[in-house]
């Protein structure tokens, strides 16, 4: 993984200590809130329904053991013993006190990590499929795509005050797990004539205006990629809309301008700047390449391995639902879910971290990944070692088998949090993965991606959930919106919505009525929620939320 220099550790250091006066300006009072908020923004602090909130980057989801444990040191000292992972591959801490946010910036610094630009309107923490460097279908590692973009991007004097917030996502597998269709910036790693290069897409978005991304570009070549994603922003930092945030995210323009335009626009603007790249940022790039060189890896017998499978059936159920294929003989990629029937989706107390580092330390070559899933990886471990990780795991907390269940649900923070929720999300991921729990018909289920809103602005991803929930207020009264047949990968689309919301109390009924539709309407047990979705369409999943009168109106209409 990428390790700091010297301009790096000197850059956040000066940061934090700029920060460290802001801060102590604000307490004295020589400073409004009004005039520290575009401070704080800065430095990824922000003010919640109760408490500020601080937003650590966990750039394209990677850590070490000892980034883990200082984040769990970090829970313990400053916070109230836990962090709330994100989908987007950050960690949250909900309850810092002001006066403590300096002292917790030096200590992410010690252990190379910062907040950097995990707020305001300028390019946001950079993503990456979870599997990256690990998974057997990957093409090339888009870590060190997503390094290069991240180091290009921290504090670019023309992109700290750019129309509204600005999300990449990059891929190396044509097999999507990046979600890379619903960013402002999709890249995907792909392979023309034995030549490695980059599809582009722009303009995908979720929020209250929900787009998939278009293909700006097929093909861009490795030393064409910098300058043409700098003229993508370029173009749209002059275009965006200042006078409505709500119209300022680059997908209103490329929908307003239509993608052939902005494509002339970005081609023109790339001629322009193509010439100020003198290469160095391909030698910059090839020194990123090196510090992503994969771990070596250990040849040992499979017969452990084997012998649980064969004889544990609980450690059976956790390796089939949550284990993937790695791309070396005898490793595989282990996924820890942070999704316990009835817990908070993507929190983990310290002492889990703590766990987690010392399996990655012990068993991973000290690597872990955050997942847009809310979820822990383990990318590189052999399968000789996981029947110990998974011992270990059991005893945490850990080792829940639901990794793509009904239970491994995305779900924002909700109205428990947000200052601009407007329902409740994680009380609703609870009881559903309570109540599905004691139906006892995951198994059967199969894969099945729930995800919450709980307001328009689609933290929780909901309009790309196979089964997607958005909270509203209605009239002071909680209501959810149900959406079906979304979907995150390279096969992006959103979800329809189904009619109706339905009260707090009625939503957990409503998605068991779904989920038996789907279950009578699929033709096997191997046609999966999606599949089914898709074969027999809304009509049958109408009708069993509403009633037949309200299916036969939605077939005429």
């Amino acid at each position: 993984m990428y390790r700091y220099n010297d301009f790096d550790a000197a850059f956040v250091a000066e940061r934090n200590r700029q920060f460290r006066a802001q801060v102590e300006r604000r307490i004295d009072g020589s400073l409004t809130e009004d005039e520290f908020k575009p401070l704080r923004l800065m430095n990824g602090l922000y003010l919640q329904l109760h408490a500020y909130m601080l937003r650590v980057a966990v750039p394209y989801g990677t850590l070490n053991s000892a980034q883990m444990r200082q984040l769990a040191y970090i829970a313990e000292r400053w916070d109230k013993g836990y962090g709330h992972f994100t989908t987007r591959q950050n960690i949250q801490y909900n309850w810092p006190k002001l006066r403590d946010i300096p002292d917790i910036l030096d200590a992410l610094a010690e252990v190379e990590m910062h907040a950097l630009q995990t707020s305001g309107n300028t390019i946001r923490n950079v993503t990456a499929d979870h599997f990256a460097g690990a998974a057997k279908d990957e093409i090339a590692d888009p870590r060190p795509v997503a390094e290069l973009l991240r180091q290009w991007s921290t504090d670019h004097p023309e992109f700290q005050f750019l129309p509204r917030k600005f999300k990449i996502a990059v891929t190396g597998s044509p097999n999507d797990r990046a979600v890379t269709a619903a960013h402002d910036i999709g890249i995907r790693i792909v392979e023309r004539d034995g030549e490695i290069g980059y599809q582009v897409l722009v303009g995908g978005g979720l929020g209250r205006t929900p787009m998939i991304g278009k293909v700006i570009n097929d093909f861009v070549s490795q030393e064409d990629l910098l300058p043409y994603v700098e003229a993508i922003v370029s173009v749209w930092n002059l275009l965006g809309r200042r006078d409505n945030k709500y119209k300022a995210r680059i997908k209103i323009t490329v929908h307003e301008h239509g993608i052939d335009e902005i494509r002339a626009m970005v081609d023109e603007r790339y001629g322009e700047l193509r010439s100020a790249f003198t290469g160095v940022d391909q030698q910059l790039f090839g020194a990123i390449k090196e510090a992503f060189a994969p771990p070596k890896f250990a040849d040992k017998p499979l017969d452990a391995y084997q012998q649980a499978y064969d004889s544990d059936p609980v450690f059976r159920a956790w390796a089939d639902a949550n284990l993937w294929d790695h791309v070396a003989p005898g490793y595989a990629i282990a996924q820890i879910s942070l999704k316990a029937h009835g817990a908070t989706p993507g929190d983990a107390s310290a002492e889990q971290m703590r766990v987690m580092a010392d399996l990655a330390e012990q068993y991973g070559h000290d690597e872990l990944r955050v997942s847009h899933e809310q979820n822990i990886v383990l990318p590189h471990v052999h399968k000789a070692d996981l029947p110990a990780i998974h011992a270990t795991l059991k005893q945490h907390g850990l080792a829940t088998s639901n990794i793509g269940k009904i239970s491994d649900i995305i779900a924002c923070p909700g109205m428990d949090y947000c200052a601009l929720a407007t329902a409740r999300s994680i009380p609703i991921a609870q009881e559903i993965a309570t109540r599905f729990d004691e139906l006892k018909i995951e198994n059967e289920i199969g894969d099945l991606k729930v995800k919450i809103s709980g307001c328009i602005n689609a933290c929780g991803h909901h309009h790309v959930g196979h089964i997607g929930i958005l909270g509203l207020d209605r009239a002071g009264v909680e209501n959810y919106q149900i959406t079906l047949g979304g979907d995150h990968t390279e096969k992006t689309s959103l979800g329809e919505r189904t009619g109706p919301g339905f009260g707090a109390e009625e939503i957990v009924p409503a998605i068991e009525t779904v989920v038996q539709a789907y279950l009578d309407n699929r033709e096997s047990a191997d046609e999966a929620f999606i599949d089914t979705y898709r074969r027999v369409g809304m009509a049958p999943f109408k009708e069993a939320l509403y009633g037949e009168q309200t299916s036969k109106r939605s077939r005429a209409a």
